[in-house]
């Protein structure tokens, strides 16, 4: 798919930065829309499903985190791409958007080509995800990589686009040490401004919603993470 067809939705109550936004998506090929309030952009999101969501925290009414959950515990919207936008900059701001199933983090001021160039880059790893025509198997867990599908003991289980991503990477590279800047880099497609402790929240998720992998992905002490072998039998 090229990013002609790919649409945005921007939900952003700031005319201005919305529009600004909305404008270099435009010019970067892709379809963009714009809505002001977080009820509009969660009804519009439901009814059509986007292929990314760019998504403000501070929102009048229904504000980005609510926003963000109910996305992520809906059906059609579960694995749609969020990229939230802040004025915050403490790391704990950001950290609850990542908790909550959001993708990336970008905070206020920012470029506009460097929205563009995360949109794409978001994009781009869930397109590679989804290329290649097979699955990979670990003890009961299964990532079928085209159809998108995680099940553990025949199970399907739901993951955010960036978890499942981060879950093929460590499945792909079992045994070996993998730093966060690498799995940023390789991951996330590009230099996280926000710091590792993303890689952090993310792994912790993948941890929760598999438990098989508790134990199995091993912290490296001020390093990174190891997905070791699974048990025998």
């Amino acid at each position: 798919m090229s990013d002609e067809r790919q649409r945005a939705l921007v939900i952003e109550d700031d005319l201005d930065i919305g529009q600004l936004i909305t404008h270099y998506l435009q010019k970067a090929g892709f379809e963009p829309a714009l809505v002001a309030n977080g009820a509009e952009g969660l009804a519009r999101a439901r009814h059509d499903p986007p292929d990314v969501i760019i998504l403000d925290v501070m929102l009048p009414g229904l504000d980005g985190l609510a926003v963000c959950r109910a996305l992520r515990a809906g059906p059609n919207t579960a694995l749609v791409p969020i990229i939230m936008l802040t004025a915050r900059a403490e790391e704990s701001d950001r950290i609850v958007g990542l908790e909550l199933g959001a993708d990336d983090y970008i905070t206020k001021p920012f470029s506009p080509n460097e929205v563009v160039a995360r949109v794409r880059a978001l994009l781009r790893r869930a397109r590679r995800a989804s290329a290649p025509d097979h699955r990979i198997v670990y003890g009961p867990l299964s990532v079928d990589i085209d159809r998108h599908v995680v099940k553990t003991d025949g199970e399907e289980v739901r993951l955010t686009a960036k978890e499942f991503l981060l879950l093929q990477y460590l499945m792909e590279h079992r045994g070996r040490v993998l730093s966060r800047d690498l799995l940023l880099s390789d991951v996330w497609g590009y230099t996280y401004t926000g710091g590792t402790r993303t890689v952090d929240v993310h792994v912790r998720r993948l941890r929760e919603k598999l438990p098989l992998l508790a134990d199995a992905i091993v912290t490296v002490k001020q390093f990174g993470y190891k997905l070791v072998d699974p048990p025998p039998g």
